[in-house]
């Protein structure tokens, strides 16, 4: 059984409480950290501060709208870095402005996906996601290493 480490970048306590029960529905091993605003992802993946022993995540699930610091500031500090632009971003979302869609992929999000408000149908996108990030793609496995 694959074992994947999921960095959520989210402030909404039961977007993260409903993204992280999805998961643990999973037949694969996954490991949460939640980040509740983008300078803490930023603190994260660098490794400053509280998070100086941080896993690397195989993979970034983040929200646009973020205190401090906005999903589109993380993503695109994060793309512009040889350190850690390797890591898929899935922005997920409430927001279906064409500009944050358009901005998102503008600066690699490697995909976009807005939350659906229907409990059940949000529980279909982790599903979603589950299955095409963590089944279907080839994660790269040796930058760990």
């Amino acid at each position: 059984m694959r074992n994947v480490h999921i960095l959520l970048v989210e402030d909404n306590e039961g977007d993260i409480v409903l993204t992280t029960e999805a998961f643990e529905e999973s037949k694969i091993l996954n490991k949460f950290s939640v980040a509740r605003n983008g300078k803490e992802a930023l603190d994260f993946l660098y490794k400053r501060g509280e998070y100086h022993d941080a896993p690397e995540p195989d993979i970034i699930l983040l929200d646009i709208n973020l205190p401090l610091m906005s999903g589109i500031e993380v993503l695109q500090e994060i793309k512009n870095d040889e350190r850690v632009k390797h890591i898929p971003v899935i922005m997920l979302t409430t927001s279906s402005s064409e500009k944050d869609i358009s901005l998102s992929y503008k600066h690699h999000a490697n995909c976009y996906i807005t939350k659906p408000v229907e409990v059940s149908k949000f529980l279909e996108a982790i599903t979603a996601i589950e299955h095409f990030w963590l089944e279907i793609v080839s994660l790269d496995a040796k930058r760990k290493q």
